[in-house]
């Protein structure tokens, strides 16, 4: 049996495809027992608590917010470091700090139990679609025992090394993504003072060496429709991803200089009441209205 904790935005995809997909049942578990009922998908049972998913399950997913609850879910009180038994695997699709994935690694290792940090990336619509990219730290063992299960909900699946490497790199992605849609929000601003229709612009952009995921899909789809929904990937979790960034690179003896603009622009958003939205909306904090400026002599 499959475990399941965490059935949020990408969590509930997720689970919905391993469930449909893996050929096992998936004993499924969330804090808002509202969110829980609503997971009424064949194949999975709804679990009463992290004991109930450790007791029962071989392997656990973890889709949680961050460093803080995935410590708590596997360390705290009733957690699966105390009820899951040796041979167990626990595989981390959150993004949390390198740190955290080393540690737990180790903690589970003494137990006999294997852990993979597997983070994914996309949108909530790849993960319905099961068309995601999750980057895994953990060992070949390890790795060739989960492929089967991550391919129920992904497509690209890169092993980038031990333990850890898969927050590292997840934590690059989503430092470069957050930098590109600065780079699109300046952009979005600065044609709007000048006078050029942004949709124009950014179609112009995508046909050049502009061109990324972030124009077609933060920009295009968000920022021009001026559409920034919550329960999406908010500003929030995102100034806790370009931390996490930050931190990684403070020990490593390095300062990034465009990661921190790009927080300091996030916290901007925050501060102007953005924080639940999906992040993107830190658009509405750069180069002001947007209203073009009357050009003459």
């Amino acid at each position: 049996m499959l475990g399941f904790i965490g059935l949020g935005t990408m969590g509930a995809p997720i689970c919905r495809n391993l469930a449909a997909k893996s050929g096992q049942e998936v004993r499924a578990f969330d804090g808002d027992l509202e969110v829980l009922a609503q997971m009424d998908e064949a194949g999975v049972s709804p679990a009463e608590s992290v004991r109930d998913v450790a007791e029962h399950a071989d392997i656990v997913f973890l889709s949680l917010p961050g460093g803080a609850e995935v410590a708590s879910v596997c360390l705290g009180a009733g957690s699966l470091l105390t009820h899951l038994k040796s041979g167990g695997l626990v595989v981390d699709l959150a993004t949390t700090p390198v740190s955290t994935a080393h540690d737990l690694s180790a903690r589970f290792s003494a137990r006999g139990i294997q852990f993979a940090d597997a983070p994914v990336a996309r949108t909530r619509q790849a993960a319905a679609d099961g068309t995601l990219s999750v980057m895994v730290g953990a060992n070949e063992k390890v790795f060739a025992r989960i492929k089967p299960l991550l391919e129920c909900f992904a497509t690209d699946i890169t092993l980038c090394g031990g333990p850890g490497s898969g927050q590292a790199m997840k934590i690059v992605n989503n430092m470069v993504l957050f930098q590109n849609v600065v780079a699109i929000a300046e952009a979005l601003a600065l044609v709007g003072h000048v006078g050029i229709d942004p949709e124009l612009a950014f179609a112009t952009l995508a046909k050049g060496s502009a061109d990324s995921f972030a124009l077609r899909n933060h920009g295009m789809k968000a920022m021009l429709k001026g559409e920034y929904p919550e329960r999406a990937f908010s500003s929030e979790y995102a100034l806790k991803d370009i931390r996490y960034a930050l931190r990684l690179a403070e020990e490593e003896g390095l300062f990034l200089h465009g990661a921190d603009n790009a927080k300091e622009i996030i916290k901007k958003a925050i501060r102007a009441g953005h924080g639940k939205e999906y992040f993107p909306a830190l658009a509405k904090v750069i180069g002001g209205s947007g209203t073009p400026k009357k050009k003459g002599g």
